[in-house]
């Protein structure tokens, strides 16, 4: 495979094995994924070190977001220990999950950075505790997300809410009831695979991210460019995949012209985003035979 260096990147720092409680535990990795993602640099269509589609959003509101958010999702693990999947859980993991957005508002100064991340870190954290499998998980995750939340306060439909109803998308929710497969059956193996090839890290996650880009049916894009930004930004990644990936002579031009499209038109890939934290998390936490749930971020 034909290589060239690319654009500097973000390296990420080696993970130490630690003892701690397996809900702060995981808290912590979830935060320390949703730090990776937000470093990864380039990203098309995303925040990253260079800045990013969105005028309220830069690299530090990312990271103080990412930090704010640990606390919540040890709260979804410790829920997900102590009460069964039901009704009752669902309602306790909602309550959790309000929680968690104040104080990611609270750190953004009322910025919506990590909603959407949120819901899947806290549901896939959760899902890993009680079953222990990234599989179970998945599924756990889907029988919970099904269960409708009898606490739900009226409020006014969020961005993607609104682009789910114009476009008839599934949006975050049908993923999650789905059980996350774009994080689950794509992104992860994508990563593992790219890894497999003696590919850097960083190359790693970009070709994860593009993984999903290719397939997501992203609302973020269609709230933006519509279907037609969906199409173009869909299209540019399984183009760069089909060169070879990210890491490749022309998997690098490529990527670099579909860079230059989302930036030109502002388009926001926020959905393969939370999808790549999602896989970072499950591959750093998942008791899979190869990490144990007591990874340290």
């Amino acid at each position: 495979m034909t290589t060239t260096p690319g654009p500097p990147r973000v390296l990420v720092a080696p993970r130490e094995p630690l003892r701690p409680d397996v809900a702060d535990t995981s808290g912590a990795l979830a935060a320390q994924a949703l730090r990776d993602e937000a470093m990864l640099t380039p990203k098309p269509g995303l925040v990253d070190a260079r800045g990013g589609p969105h005028d309220d959003m830069n690299l530090t509101l990312l990271l103080a977001s990412a930090d704010a958010l640990a606390a919540p999702i040890a709260d979804c693990v410790k829920a997900a220990m102590s009460t069964p999947l039901g009704p009752g859980l669902r309602a306790l993991i909602g309550a959790i999950g309000r929680d968690g957005e104040q104080r990611m508002l609270h750190a953004t100064g009322g910025v919506n950075t990590h909603r959407g991340a949120l819901w899947a870190l806290g549901l896939l954290a959760a899902g890993l505790a009680a079953t222990g499998s990234v599989e179970g998980a998945g599924g756990f995750a889907a029988r919970l997300a099904a269960i409708d939340d009898p606490a739900l306060p009226a409020r006014a439909p969020s961005h993607g809410d609104r682009a789910r109803l114009r476009y008839g998308a599934s949006g975050a929710r049908g993923e999650a009831r789905r059980g996350f497969p774009h994080a689950r059956r794509i992104a992860l193996p994508a990563l593992e695979a790219a890894r497999a090839a003696g590919l850097s890290e960083d190359t790693a996650r970009t070709d994860a991210l593009l993984a999903s880009m290719a397939t997501l049916e992203d609302t973020c894009l269609l709230r933006r460019g519509g279907p037609e930004g969906l199409r173009a930004v869909r299209e540019g990644a399984a183009a760069i995949m089909r060169a070879g990936g990210s890491g490749t002579v022309p998997g690098r031009a490529l990527f670099d012209s579909l860079d230059a499209v989302c930036r030109r038109s502002r388009l926001s890939a926020g959905g393969s985003g939370d999808v790549l934290a999602a896989a970072i998390f499950l591959d750093s936490a998942a008791p899979c035979g190869r990490k144990p749930l007591t990874c340290a971020p």
